[in-house]
This record gives C-alpha cells, structure tokens and sequence, in this order.
C-alpha cells in the first residue's frame, strides 16, 4: 500500500518553521514494517531521543516473556520474588511536619506493577510524595539513586490508579529472575530480536552526541535549553523512564505489537495484555502536576478509557482516528506512540521539550494521528 506522508512532514516542518519546537520527528508503521518517517528541525534520521517512560511497555514485554515461560505468575506476590517489597509503608498523612506511616493494607502483585495499581506513586503527579521528599531528603528517580524507588506508597495496593515507579520494580523482577541485567535482557529479548540496534540505557559518547537537547517551554511560549535531563549515569536500568534509542527503534517495537508479538510474544499474550486488568478501577479525570516544570496537567480524554498490561487503553472508536482497544502511552519529555491492532497502523511522534503534555506538541500529535487515518484508517484491513 502506498503511503503518501507529504500532509505530515507539512505538518511537523511547520511546527519547527514557526519557532514552536526545536525539533521533532514521527515514524508510521503497519503489521510489516515501516510506512513512513520523517524529521524536523534539529530531529533527523539518525537522532537519538530519551524514551522516558515509554521504557515501560518494553520493560513490560520483557515481563510478559517471563510469564509465558511459567517462571512468573501475574498474581504473584512482589514480595515473593524481591523481598526488600515487603518492606513498604503507605504514607497516610502528616502530622505536622512528620510523614504519617503505616503497613499497607494488602500486598502488591506483579499484574499491579504492570497496571500502575501497585499503590507507588511519581514525586511530580503527586503532592503528597512531594512533600515527603521534601520533609525527609529522599531523592527521586531523576536521581539515579536506587533508593528513590523505596519511598513510601501513596495508595493501598488495589485500590486506585497511580502513576508511579511500578515498572522500574517490574524491572527488578525481570532482573531477578533472568540473572541478568534489563538491558542484557532486552538485548537478547527484545531490542536484539527486532533490529532495535540503538535502544540501550547506556548510550555511547556517539549517541549521545546525536542525543536531541531537551528544551523547556517559557512562559513567552519561546524554547530555552532545560535544566532537567535524565542522570548521566544510574545505579539501575531504569524500566520506568531510562532508555534511550532512535524512534525507529521503537516504530519497530510498536510494530511487533501490532503483529501479534513478531515472535517476541505470542499471539494469545499479545491479546490478553490489551484487555482492561484494573477491574472497577477508574482512571482519573486530570493527573494534576505537582511539579509544574515537568509536566502540565494532563486531563483525561472524555472517553471511555482502561488499562491493560503496560498500556494505557482507548476503549471507544474515535471519528478519523484511532480505534477501539488502541493501546497507547507516552514520555515526560513530549513523546507518544499508539498501538491500533484493529486497523493495523500505529505511529510515534517524538519530541524532547518539558514541561509534559506541551499544547504545541498536543496540537501537532492530534493533527499526526488525523492525518495518518486519512491515508490508512479504510485502507488497512482489520484483523479477523
């Protein structure tokens, strides 16, 4: 099928021409490969972005492998294979100035991690987490620091949605139970099987010199270079927020969700992860900022929405765009891909600009997806 992309690569040069990004770049792929791609500004073919938490799905996969090994189960206890979990508190409150702690009330599961139901939270969506680093000098995960995932849930485990470092604990479980470390694994997993040859958290002086600087929104609207960046160096791969690669790279990810695994996954775990796994649980309305420099507030689409294991999920069709069960996610540094395996198509638009959830960027993502759907949304045949 041909693919004419001349209606996005308008798109995102004039976004870069009007002095609103600095650079950007989107790939389009369907069940075989690559449609198109195109990059913008200071983005070309061979940048290298920060991924940021669209590690999570990746990280996620790699988990999912396990499981269809039998050596993990998704209701399997953390505690049961890390057994520095169990040593969790749940921050009820302040008295004063002195956190409120407490056990909590039932013990996290794997499919929790994967579901962000685990009860741990971000210091940047929630003000409660905030303070208490504040009060006691905790670091937080743009630390490097281990420690930082050790600070105390926000939730009983099962009780409600929370964006948190769930996945960087996921992580640790693939690295228990394959003996090596996640990036050793999804070499050989993941990243290795599917021609992902740049994707590391660990990039080379090469990459990062092809490494897109970070820029940060002003109050003007204009760009001026960032003080935030992820750590130089970190005492984990980070399965939250800390791989880098090119967004080929991750076209080719996306793709393999949208071909039932590509021999990552099988078909049947392909389908069982894109259904909703939270039960009753309802996603919030807005995921109010706390910290306003990293991210805006992110309201929720006023649809109805889930999510399944390692993805956030549409659960309606959307006129011109994506699909019903279209799973989806994004990165803090403006990145967002989707997975339609009704149609067959996703795409992946990148970007390195805070704070999250930029009105440019939004904009343009918004204007991407439409118009990727004018070329394939009929086209594609739908899976049986």
């Amino acid at each position: 099928m041909a693919f004419d992309g001349s209606a996005i690569a308008a798109l995102l040069d004039s976004v870069v021409a009007k002095g609103a990004l600095h650079g950007i770049a989107a790939v389009v792929v369907d069940r075989h490969g690559q449609l198109f791609h195109h990059a913008s500004g200071a983005a070309n073919d061979r940048t290298m972005f920060r991924n940021a938490s669209m590690t999570k799905a990746v990280a996620t996969t790699a988990a999912l492998q396990l499981v269809e090994q039998g050596r993990l189960k998704l209701d399997d206890k953390v505690e049961s294979i890390l057994p520095q979990f169990a040593e969790f508190r749940m921050l009820d409150g302040f008295d004063g100035d002195v956190p409120r702690l407490r056990a909590p009330a039932s013990k996290a599961t794997v499919r929790q991690l994967m579901t962000h139901t685990a009860g741990l939270g971000y210091f940047f969506t929630n003000e409660k987490l905030l303070r208490y680093l504040s009060l006691t000098g905790e670091p937080s995960p743009l630390s490097g620091l281990k420690r930082s995932l050790s600070v105390p849930m926000v939730n009983d485990p099962g009780t409600a949605w929370e964006y948190g470092v769930n996945a960087d604990w996921l992580g640790l479980v693939v690295e228990k139970l394959s003996g090596q470390s996640l990036g050793g694994y999804l070499r050989e997993h993941v990243w290795g099987p599917l021609g992902m040859k740049d994707s590391t958290f660990t990039p080379t002086a090469e990459q990062r010199q092809r490494l897109l600087p970070v820029m940060q929104r002003q109050p003007d609207g204009s760009l001026a270079p960032s003080p935030h960046d992820l750590p130089p160096s970190s005492e984990w791969d980070a399965a939250g927020h800390g791989s880098y690669g090119t967004i080929q790279d991750y076209g080719r990810f996306v793709r393999a969700w949208l071909d039932d695994g590509a021999g990552v996954l099988k078909p049947e775990t392909v389908a069982m992860a894109l259904q909703k796994h939270i039960g009753d649980i309802q996603l919030p309305t807005l995921m109010k900022a706390a910290v306003p420099e990293l991210s805006n507030d992110v309201p929720s689409m006023p649809v109805p929405q889930s999510w399944g294991l390692g993805f956030h999920l549409t659960l309606a069709d959307l006129p011109g765009m994506r699909s019903h069960g279209t799973a989806d996610w994004a990165g803090v540094f403006n990145s967002y891909y989707w997975i339609d395996r009704a149609k067959g198509v996703g795409g992946v638009l990148m970007t390195q600009v805070l704070p999250f959830f930029d009105p440019a960027v939004i904009e343009t993502l918004i204007g991407f997806e439409m118009a990727v759907y004018q070329q394939v949304g009929a086209a594609v045949p739908a899976t049986a």
